[in-house]
């Protein structure tokens, strides 16, 4: 039977629109109302649903990007960034899922640096590294070994990180305490 004889027939359009009603009601969002049972003697009702399971963690927006002290922190001025200690070929993580850059040693007082873009808002910056172990374009993921600390373009080993939001330096603390999101 062809599609048209369908949409004349007044019988079969009107099974076709409760069809849809119904279809329609069953992805609603919101469930119907439970059925009311009369009480059955001497049959224990029905445990209670079980509460739902607690909502997955979060993964923080910026891990640390190395272990060690930090020796030098944010004013925005002389310091866009923080300095964590460490020693030579120490790892240094993408502090967020991203995809780099910059690789590079040509900006003076960085020494060798890497830059990795996270999104439209967000790049993180790493610098006085040692070697780099990711190329331009490479999509890293979070935690991912990047570099190892160095102290190119510095007087002693150690790792400054900036993250910028815009293309303007902000404290990272804040992120990496995942008090920022």
């Amino acid at each position: 039977m062809p599609l048209s004889a369908f949409a004349t027939s007044p019988s079969l359009r009107r099974a076709l629109l409760a069809l849809t009603v119904t279809a329609l009601a069953a992805c609603s969002s919101t469930p119907p109302p439970p059925a009311k049972r009369a009480p059955t003697a001497g049959v224990p009702a029905a445990p209670s649903p079980s509460p739902p399971p607690p909502a997955p963690t979060v993964k923080p927006a910026f891990i640390r990007p190395a272990a060690g002290e930090i020796v030098a922190r944010f004013n925005g001025k002389e310091n866009k960034g923080i300095d964590i200690a460490g020693a030579l070929g120490d790892p240094v993580l993408a502090t967020a899922d991203g995809r780099v850059v910059v690789v590079s040693n040509a900006l003076r007082g960085y020494g060798t640096m890497i830059i990795i873009k996270h999104n439209e808002t967000y790049i993180s910056a790493y610098a006085h590294l040692d070697k780099a172990l990711v190329k331009e374009n490479q999509v890293v993921r979070q935690g991912q070994q990047i570099a190892e600390m160095g102290k190119s373009g510095t007087d002693r080993v150690k790792l400054h990180f900036e993250i910028r939001k815009q293309s303007v330096a902000v404290n990272p603390l804040p992120f990496l305490d995942n008090k920022v999101r």
